[in-house]
């Protein structure tokens, strides 16, 4: 059976638990310095340290995003965190400024080199360059088509790893400006506004609004290659990403979860595997944006952007974690998320199972009083359920109508 890695995006501790305790053979993670995603929470190296401890546990892999387009200005403390991420064990780190190649060799850092999506890598001959320099990975542009993908990796025999679910920016990846423009706010070192997210007004070239009340947006529609992941596999790819570092525990919980079932699902059977549209409902009902293949099967056109508003529906599907499971009693201990009440149909999902459903016949509080309904986020509630679930297993809707109650 041919391995393929899940990477998964772990913007906390608390993140990077719940990839991997959900299927992510990998997870990518910056620290509080030298990352794109300033506004995720990231690690400091204590809880890198703690992180990889965890992972290496699980049989899987930490990567660590040195990927800002550094200025003179944030060299400081560069040489010192890659000594530390080297003492802790990281498996890799993504680069994007090519300097640090060499900054690792002539300091004999023991430190797997990846090359970030930020440079925008599409083509066989920058894989060959990277390749000649020790890179152990490329990352490649979220451009990248499926012709790209195949002949870099037919030209090159280099570890690949491609995007296949998250934002797209409306720039090629690693190119924009726009955050710097419109708000002071550098996109190249952590800090972009998503500015192409925005509406706007159009203007003619005499600088006469001609949009009336109409607001235009210039924002592309999210990624999703779940109906690719056959071809990517048999292409040989070697990483597949998920893009979110600072994504909730249950968006990375269903999407690990999902692309893992698929992966599996293919790789067990290919000869009899069948797409499953269940499985992209699952995604959609978690992003809330539309999803599609973008540059993957063919060159994106007005079907893949959003060009007069866009919709972001928000939901309250996630119902609740498990605590803990009362078998005595044949009860679920779990901490609340969102309004649910008696007589209600909902579905848990977890690591390696499928996802079931059980009818809340009752619900009731921490002082073992019946209620009718759960109305309070977090509050710790019980409800019956016959079938043993597992601690961090999660509740909710049952927006799909599986029927095995």
């Amino acid at each position: 059976m041919n391995k393929i890695e899940l990477l998964a995006p772990a913007g906390d501790l608390e993140k990077l638990k719940w990839a991997i305790m959900y299927g992510a053979d990998a997870v990518y993670l910056g620290g509080k310095k030298f990352s794109l995603r300033a506004n995720a929470t990231n690690f400091t190296i204590d809880e890198i340290k703690e992180g990889v401890k965890f992972a290496h546990e699980h049989n899987a892999k930490v990567y660590v995003t040195v990927n800002i387009l550094f200025h003179e200005e944030d060299m400081t403390g560069l040489l010192e965190f890659l000594k530390e991420l080297e003492d802790a064990k990281v498996d890799a780190i993504i680069v994007s400024d090519l300097f640090i190649i060499d900054l690792v060799k002539e300091n004999n850092i023991n430190l797997e080199i990846h090359i970030s999506t930020q440079e925008c890598t599409l083509n066989s001959e920058a894989v060959k360059f990277y390749k000649e320099e020790g890179v152990k990975r490329v990352v490649l542009a979220r451009e990248s088509s499926k012709k790209d993908i195949k002949n870099i990796m037919d030209e090159t025999n280099m570890d690949i790893e491609v995007f296949v679910h998250g934002a797209m920016c409306t720039c090629y990846s690693g190119r924009c400006m726009l955050s710097n423009y419109m708000t002071n706010r550098d996109s190249n070192r952590g800090g972009c506004a998503q500015v192409c997210r925005w509406v706007f007004d159009l203007y003619d070239e005499y600088k006469t609004k001609i949009s009336g009340d109409t607001e235009f947006a210039i924002s592309p529609k999210d990624l999703s290659l779940l109906k690719y992941i056959p071809d990517l596999i048999d292409i040989g790819v070697t990483s597949l990403k998920i893009e979110g570092r600072m994504k909730s525990i249950y968006y990375i919980a269903t999407l690990v979860s999902v692309y893992r079932r698929v992966i599996d699902k293919y790789l067990e059977d290919k000869e009899n595997y069948k797409y499953n549209k269940k499985d992209e409902i699952e995604l959609y009902r978690c992003a809330n944006r539309e999803t599609l293949p973008q540059y993957f099967d063919k060159f994106p056109g007005v079907n893949e952007q959003y060009y007069i508003g866009r919709e972001e529906n928000t939901n309250q599907d996630f119902l609740g974690v498990v605590l803990d499971y009362d078998e005595e009693n044949k009860e679920i201990i779990i901490e609340q998320r969102n309004y649910f009440s008696k007589g209600d149909v909902i579905n848990i999902f977890g690591p390696k199972k499928e996802p079931f459903n059980i009818v809340v016949s009752y619900i009731k509080n921490s002082d073992n009083e019946l209620v009718d309904a759960a109305r309070h986020p977090k509050e710790i509630l019980r409800i019956p359920c016959d079938k043993k679930v597992s601690k961090n297993d999660l509740l909710r809707v049952n927006f799909l109508g599986w029927q095995n109650t």
